[in-house]
């Protein structure tokens, strides 16, 4: 009788466990799934995995008091190695995995090609780095959001700091032609030809993965460029800063928060020195940012790299506002987004109509002593 009875329980809890899983009702759809489409491979990875990681600590301090709306939350992490024909397939594995929103992407031209994927699925996206202006102001993409400021704002800081501070008259405006650097340089291009103090003397892009950009780098010097404006992103500003120096050109470097990153200095050396670059303004004492950078040494042991308190923050912002919402319904979480504050190492933040978080801006940076140092 004992070995009917455990024969039938066996069974039972058997069938049990195949009813859950073809229904798809097992343990993991008792999750809320996080998606992260990020770059983790490649040049341009040392953006991409902070975020990973900024996303890994926020989901285990999450889960550790609860979850969201009492469920734990299940990170699910694509790499779209922030190439746009990458990235729809990126944006594709994970509308399939079932997320509910997305942290991501990293790259202007990779959020761009995942955006309308998330659209169709009526997913929500949240980028921390995402500063072509368009993937807001557009009106395109109502399901994007993002906690940094766009390139308009970022050109216009490194135009009136070339202008006011350098005083500078005569400004090159160079790009990768790709959405983000050729979107920036387009604006720094237009502020600077709105000024009746300044003139654009060279315009051009370069092809992205050269090894030599000593043509180019020949043509501004010809140009009497009193400084040089570069839109992208640092592999490509490396190795044209270093060709600069090498021929003697001294004239200001500025550049973007694609340069902003300590794989600059490390690749261009002892180039670097004296580069300015715009980037996410310093909130290095607030208390969550200080919290979140101890976490980060602890679980990580290094300092946290590029754009992880803009993850961090998008990963609290998303996770606050489904739990804000009472539900994953994609209008209820667009409006709590837009209505309620959350507290992030960015600041008390929400977003505009548009998407853009409000109260996030750019600040000046300088390369010094091998180190970006903020300009106050």
């Amino acid at each position: 009788m004992k070995r009917n009875c455990g024969k039938i329980l066996i069974v039972a809890v058997a069938t049990l466990f195949l009813t859950l899983s073809l229904s798809g009702l097992g343990l993991a759809a008792d999750t809320i799934k996080l998606g992260v489409g990020s770059v983790l491979s490649g040049d341009l990875a040392s953006y991409g995995i902070p975020t990973v990681k900024a996303a890994e600590l926020v989901v285990k301090d999450i889960n550790a008091k609860g979850g969201v709306l009492g469920k734990q939350v299940e990170l699910v992490v694509e790499d779209d190695q922030c190439k746009p024909e990458v990235a729809t397939n990126t944006a594709t594995k994970l509308v399939g995995e079932g997320v509910t929103v997305v942290l991501g992407h990293i790259c202007s031209g990779a959020t761009k090609a995942a955006l309308g994927i998330y659209k169709a699925s009526n997913i929500i996206a949240m980028s921390p780095s995402a500063t072509n202006p368009a993937l807001t102001q557009s009106g395109d993409y109502p399901n994007f959001y993002r906690t940094i400021a766009s390139d308009d704002a970022q050109a216009k800081l490194e135009v009136d700091f070339a202008l006011d501070i350098l005083g500078v008259k005569k400004i090159a405006v160079l790009h990768d032609k790709g959405d983000y650097g050729k979107g920036l340089a387009e604006f720094a291009k237009k502020f600077i030809e709105e000024d009746p103090r300044s003139e654009v003397v060279f315009y051009e892009g370069i092809t992205v993965g050269a090894m030599d950009y000593s043509a180019v780098v020949q043509k501004i010097k010809r140009s009497g460029a009193d400084a040089l404006i570069f839109g992208g992103y640092h592999p490509e500003a490396s190795k044209i800063v270093s060709q600069m120096r090498k021929k003697k050109m001294k004239i200001p470097f500025i550049s973007d928060d694609g340069v902003k990153d300590d794989t600059f200095i490390k690749v261009a050396g002892r180039y670097a020195e004296g580069v300015y670059a715009t980037g996410p303004m310093d909130v290095s004492s607030n208390p969550m940012a200080i919290a979140a950078n101890e976490e980060h040494k602890a679980a990580y042991g290094e300092d946290p790299g590029a754009f992880f308190l803009n993850g961090y923050a998008a990963a609290l912002a998303l996770l606050h506002g489904i739990e804000n919402a009472g539900s994953t319904d994609y209008d209820a979480i667009s409006k709590a987004l837009k209505t309620q504050y959350v507290d992030t190492p960015l600041g008390k933040i929400k977003f505009d109509e548009k998407g853009d978080a409000i109260g996030v801006g750019f600040a000046m940076y300088r390369v010094q002593n091998g180190a970006y140092v903020e300009l106050k």
